[in-house]
């Protein structure tokens, strides 16, 4: 563990202490894989200074880990920005932020899953979720609201489309980190079509009419041409039946 003697802060470098707090609680977090070598008193030690001088910016350890998260996801607006630079189709965009957020949880797995830990119920909104509100939200917000421009949603819906997009990614997400070794495919691939199928499958309730009645939409899509050949193991697993 990296420790040393921390010489006695200027007045007024309050704001550099926390941050160095916050960078070493981050690093904590990651090196375990997890929060519970992360106490205030490792925090201090990294630091190189004491415990009471942790809460005199944090107020206790979930403040701290709050705090750390939030710094995370202040890169993801980044991430999502590069993701999203000259691509003018909004379909097109979306896609790309969504696959940009699943890989911005998937390279730090240990910070993303205690950023969505459960909270206490009724609680106020996290830095976390300032953060996000500010910068992942927004930038989704403002392509699904293209996209209802072009008709494929209504505009009281966007809030609604993002919401469900966002808990499709965090879905695959989550579930890749649980079981990664189950068959992804190359580059996100079923992550990506997880994405369409939330997207392109909304906009046929919004456009279709009636498909927002879930037998009438089953009917209709009954009822569209068979195009779709079987692959050569689909057939060979049906004729070993």
């Amino acid at each position: 563990m990296r420790t040393h003697r921390r010489a006695r802060s200027p007045r007024g470098a309050g704001e550099i202490l926390a941050e160095e707090i916050i960078e070493a609680a981050g690093e904590l977090l990651v090196e375990n894989g997890d929060d519970s070598a992360m106490s205030i008193r490792a925090v201090a030690t990294r630091v190189g200074v004491t415990p009471p001088s942790i809460y005199l910016h944090f107020a206790d350890k979930d403040a701290l880990l709050d705090a750390v998260c939030a710094r995370y996801f202040e890169r993801l607006d980044d991430e999502l920005a590069a993701a999203g630079a000259d691509v003018d189709d909004p379909l097109e965009r979306v896609l790309r932020l969504g696959l940009a957020y699943v890989r911005f949880a998937l390279a730090t797995p240990v910070l993303y899953r205690v950023a969505f830990r459960n909270r206490a119920e009724g609680s106020a909104p996290s830095k976390v979720d300032e953060v996000l509100a500010a910068s992942a939200h927004t930038r989704f917000v403002g392509t699904v609201a293209e996209l209802a421009e072009e008709g494929l949603f209504r505009p009281e819906e966007v809030e609604d489309v993002v919401l469900e997009l966002w808990a499709a990614a965090h879905g695959v997400v989550s579930l890749m980190m649980a079981k990664g070794g189950l068959d992804w495919g190359d580059d996100l691939e079923r992550a990506e079509s997880v994405l369409k199928a939330v997207c392109l499958g909304r906009a046929l309730l919004t456009r279709r009419p009636g498909c927002a009645d879930f037998h009438v939409a089953r009917d209709w899509l009954r009822d569209l041409p068979a195009d779709i050949a079987p692959t050569q193991d689909n057939d060979n697993s049906v004729k070993g039946r």
